[in-house]
């Protein structure tokens, strides 16, 4: 075996970042040591693994090849190197979560992993689906757990528990008293969306496509609990998870509509790699997930934890 596991971590770092300066802080080594290391892994094998754009390096079709690869030799490296060290848990793992699953369910898990198994690190980040989506595709995320669809030909995509998207608005609002509304009535009053690439946008665009209808958008927003405030403040109606508004509903501070002409359910996902080793850690938080979803039929019937 001619290369190092130096070299594959720098190969992974550069193929992270597209730039050997930055990869070289992630791995705390000078420039020079990064790029010496990525060269003499290339001369060792008289081959290319990047494609140069002035100090822009993005893989080439080998380097394409190499990287699940090599991120699974990095992991493995890791995971021998803890059991000779003594060290228990399952390592570091890195999440991706869409808004809606990290603000509500995400964090349950989390720390409920981290109890069961406190020697472990995790590591969440929280994104729309179209990110989170790119993020395990580029090997940045172990595990992505979103909302709505992928169709990415290199992920595996594994559905977890059903959702139900569901139109509200304040309590004074003139359709608060009736409940329910027609598309009519709908595309009549102003709307606070999520933005475009997020998991609830998407379902949302899907079932007004079907009625070849469009809504008039006064706001578009990031955040679940932004669009929350709107709405209480007055300034239209919106639609988001069923999930981020229970305890809205509860309180009466937001009125649910319901929409008989739109078809709002969708479906959580697990998505990860269809390249990449799946290890213990990943299996534990996956069926953590499924611990904390187990005989309900839809997200918004999940029973909170008691914090003490």
């Amino acid at each position: 075996m001619r290369f190092s596991l130096r070299q594959i971590g720098v190969f992974v770092a550069v193929a992270r970042h597209e730039n050997v300066s930055r990869a070289a802080v992630e791995l705390a080594l000078s420039q020079s040591a990064t790029s010496a290391a990525l060269a003499e892994l290339e001369r060792l094998y008289d081959t290319q693994l990047f494609d140069r754009f002035g100090k822009t390096l993005r893989l080439n079709e080998r380097g394409q090849a190499l990287l699940p690869q090599a991120v699974e030799l990095i992991e493995r490296a890791g995971a021998i190197e803890s059991l000779l060290e003594g060290r228990a848990g399952y390592g570091k793992l890195s999440l991706g979560a869409t808004l809606t699953i990290g603000n509500y369910l995400a964090t349950l898990i989390v720390a409920d992993f981290l109890k069961r198994h406190p020697e472990s690190t995790l590591q969440l980040q929280v994104h729309n689906t179209r990110t989170i989506i790119d993020q395990v595709a580029r090997h940045e995320l172990d595990l992505g757990l979103i909302e709505g669809t992928c169709r990415h030909p290199e992920l595996i995509v594994e559905p977890w528990v059903a959702d139900e998207l569901v139109v509200f608005c304040a309590p004074d609002h003139p359709l608060a008293g009736k409940g329910r509304a027609t598309l009519a009535e709908l595309i009549g009053q102003p709307w606070i969306v999520r933005e475009a690439g997020s998991g609830t946008r998407e379902t949302l665009d899907q079932a007004l496509r079907h009625h070849h209808a469009a809504l008039p958008i006064r706001l578009e927003l990031e955040h679940t609990e932004a669009i929350k405030r709107a709405v209480e403040f007055g300034l239209g109606v919106g639609c988001i998870s069923r999930l981020a508004l229970r305890e809205a509903f509860r309180r009466g501070s937001l009125v649910a509509i319901e929409t008989p002409e739109l078809d709002l359910r969708r479906h959580f996902h697990f998505l990860w790699h269809r390249r990449k080793f799946q290890t213990a850690g990943m299996r534990e938080f996956i069926a953590l997930c499924r611990s904390m979803t187990a005989g309900v039929e839809r997200s918004d019937q999940i029973v909170w934890p008691v914090i003490p």
